[in-house]
């Protein structure tokens, strides 16, 4: 091969693995959304994937929140003063929180703490053949593996987001009015007279989003661990796919943040 062809071959190397890579994410997606309509459900499955997932979460989602409210409260304070317009305290934390913080701080927690996890564990069945296994006995592994965590994810992460937009508006009433002194009235206010359906829907759309995007994301990379390209194997494999879920699933809810944004708002 001539020197001039090896960047060309290399280029054209690497866009026909993505293609491979996004067609096989595509028809993954189709099979696991395939596995809703497929009897018998597992139910029980469902319920351990809610309390993985959803319970699991609580804590890390809580204390993100509580933290994120009270420096918003803190920086809020500190720049209104300035143009003396305290009084929109209330109606810049929730507003800040319900359309953005919420809905992406949410799904990085669950993308670190439940999709590293959710990956980790496909990519074992998997290395270990328990998958392979499953299709031998002519159990379609997604009904009985991914759809139960695509189902749980979708619904717990909106449930986490809610959680999140109270306990951060919280975190800065606290810091703003309890520490600082600004009016509780004109904090509640602000905050009812600014914060309209339209702004909760957009929170909650995302949050719909991100939790499809993380789930698909992190159980796809765990299922197709043998395919992808560098992993390696054995466990070492299992690890740099779980790495690079969590961190194509961050990109992934950053980038569709933006775009839901420019879209909606």
């Amino acid at each position: 091969m001539t020197l001039w062809a090896k960047p060309l071959f290399y280029l054209g190397d690497n866009v026909l693995y993505i293609l491979a890579d996004l067609g096989r994410m595509g028809i993954f997606l189709v099979a696991a959304l395939a596995g809703l309509f497929k009897r018998p459900f597992r139910g029980k499955e469902l319920l351990k994937q809610l309390h993985f997932i959803g319970v699991g979460s609580i804590t890390v989602v809580f204390f993100t929140a509580l933290s994120s409210g009270m420096v918003l409260g803190l920086q809020g304070v500190y720049t209104l003063q300035k143009f003396g317009a305290d009084g929109m305290l209330g109606s810049g934390v929730a507003l800040t929180l319900i359309m953005e913080l919420g809905p992406i701080l949410t799904a990085l927690m669950v993308a670190g703490r439940a999709g590293s996890a959710m990956c980790a564990e496909i990519g074992i069945m998997r290395i270990s053949e328990q998958i392979d296994a499953l299709e031998c006995m002519a159990i379609d592994p997604f009904r009985y593996l991914i759809t139960p965590k695509f189902l749980a994810a979708i619904i717990s992460v909106p449930l986490l987001t809610a959680m999140f937009d109270v306990v951060g508006i919280y975190g800065g009433y606290l810091t703003g009015v309890k520490l600082l002194g600004v009016s509780s009235g004109s904090f509640f206010h602000g905050m009812m007279n600014s914060v309209t359906n339209h702004d909760i829907q957009l929170g909650l759309i995302k949050s719909f989003v991100f939790a499809f995007l993380v789930v698909w994301i992190s159980t796809g990379r765990g299922y197709f661990v043998l395919q992808i390209r560098g992993a390696g194997f054995g466990a070492e494999s299992v690890s740099k796919v779980t790495t690079q879920a969590v961190v194509l699933s961050s990109i992934s809810v950053l980038i569709f943040d933006y775009l839901l944004t420019a879209v909606l708002l």
